[in-house]
C-alpha cells in the first residue's frame, strides 16, 4: 500500500501544481502585477502591490514546483499560506459554494496542507534527491 499512496501524492501533487501554476501563469502574463494590484485593492486587501507580486510569483513558482516535485513541501506550504488568506480574506464571505464562496480555495487549501505534511509522492526530483542522499550516507557510513 505504500507504493500506491506514493503514486497516488504524485496524482495529487501534480494536478495541483497545474492549477496553481496555470493561476500564476494568467495573473503573470495576462494580468500582469498592476491588474492583480488593482483586483486586491478593489478587494481591500492590504498592501495590494506587494501582495500582487508575492501571490503571482508564489502560485506560478510554486504551482511550477509542485508540477516537477522540486521543494514541493515547501512550495505546498507557502501555497497554503495564499489559499488561507483567500479563503478569509476573499471568498468566506461569499458562504460556502462556488463559483464565489469558499469551496475550492478550501479544497487546494487541503491539498496543499497534505503535500507540506506527507510529502511529494514517487516521482518527484525532491524524491530523487532524498535517495541519492540516503545512499550517499549509506555508503560513506558502510552500511
Amino acid at each position: 500500500m505504500d507504493g500506491l499512496r506514493g503514486w497516488g501524492l504524485t496524482v495529487l501533487r501534480i494536478v495541483v501544481g497545474i492549477v496553481f501554476w496555470m493561476h500564476g501563469s494568467q495573473k503573470l502574463f495576462q494580468t500582469g502585477f498592476a491588474g492583480v494590484g488593482n483586483g486586491f485593492a478593489a478587494m481591500g486587501l492590504p498592501v495590494p502591490r506587494v501582495s500582487a507580486v508575492v501571490v503571482t510569483l508564489v502560485e506560478f513558482l510554486g504551482g511550477m514546483a509542485l508540477v516537477i516535485g522540486f521543494a514541493a513541501r515547501w512550495a505546498a506550504a507557502l501555497l497554503a499560506i495564499d489559499m488561507t488568506v483567500a479563503v478569509l480574506a476573499v471568498h468566506f464571505r461569499n458562504g460556502f459554494f462556488a463559483p464565489r464562496g469558499y469551496e475550492y480555495p478550501l479544497t487546494l487549501l487541503a491539498a496543499n496542507v497534505c503535500l507540506a505534511i506527507t510529502g511529494p509522492g514517487r516521482a518527484a526530483i525532491d524524491a530523487l534527491l532524498s535517495r541519492r542522499h540516503e545512499n550517499k550516507t549509506a555508503a560513506n557510513t558502510g552500511q
